[in-house]
């Protein structure tokens, strides 16, 4: 049975170029027929607006809003100008995270007090913040699904403070299933992707060497890629995923099975 997302209403967050993974799951839901709204990070000089502007117009988005999720009042207004053009929200794809490349190398224990908490605010915390604001618009039988990584629960060589973050990532997923699901059915997840090279992975010290061990060692001796990200999200985004809350979903090729 194919997917059909046809008339659903979905916020994307977190596209930044078309390598992103953001990206391959936007593209995937409006093949499967779904309505996007798209957030941008704006800056000072518009350069980030203009270029996901170019990148998503072949989306045909409704929506095209600034976001930056260290401003409370943006994050409210979003979700004001979505209820003021939409009236409800069927989905909402978190991908937003952010570690400075200091201290995605060498030792964890030199993470400063700044670091840790802009990556635990952006990484982490925004999804909260995201749903608090969302909660009033989002549909019966909607989805909310983010982005983390299986350096969440194994010691990955320099990941270190994201993998801190992606940990509390995936707790936040746990509890907002508990308060989200009982009233209207509202299903929170988490995808757990295998590394891809992506802009924002490259900040990684030894990406390359990531995703050559799990191009040797998956049990389907390759990495994922963007595009079958996208399919197990638009699943997840489905009523065919209606009994799914509350999880971690492995898109690695198997990699998270290996113990290697």
């Amino acid at each position: 049975m194919s997917l059909d997302l046809s008339s659903r209403k979905i916020l994307v967050t977190g596209i930044a170029n078309n390598r992103s993974i953001a990206w391959g799951i936007a593209q995937k839901l409006k093949a499967v027929g779904a309505e996007l709204g798209i957030t941008y990070l704006p800056d000072n000089k518009g350069r980030f607006e203009a270029k996901v502007r170019a990148l998503t117009s072949v989306l045909e988005p409704t929506l095209f809003l600034p976001l930056d999720v260290q401003d409370g009042k943006q994050v409210e207004l979003v979700f004001s100008k979505i209820k003021e053009k939409w009236g409800y929200l069927d989905g909402i794809i978190h991908c937003l995270a952010f570690a400075g490349k200091e201290e995605l190398i060498g030792s964890y224990s030199d993470t400063t007090i700044e670091g840790f908490t802009r990556a635990l605010d952006i990484s982490t915390y925004s999804l909260a913040s995201i749903c608090h604001y969302a909660k009033p618009l989002l549909s019966n039988g909607s989805s909310i699904v983010t982005l983390t990584y299986l350096g969440a629960e194994r010691a990955i060589p320099n990941y270190n403070l994201m993998g801190v973050a992606k940990a509390a990532l995936e707790s936040s997923v746990r509890y907002l299933a508990a308060e989200l699901g009982p009233e209207r059915q509202i299903r929170v997840n988490a995808i757990s992707a295998g590394p891809i090279r992506t802009l924002a992975s490259s900040a990684i010290g030894g990406i390359l060497d990531m995703i050559h061990n799990v191009e040797e060692k998956s049990p389907l001796r390759r990495t994922v890629t963007q595009d079958e990200v996208g399919s197990a999200t638009a699943f997840l985004m489905s009523p065919s995923a209606s009994g799914i809350t509350g999880q971690v979903i492995y898109v690695d090729a198997g990699y998270s099975i290996t113990g290697m």
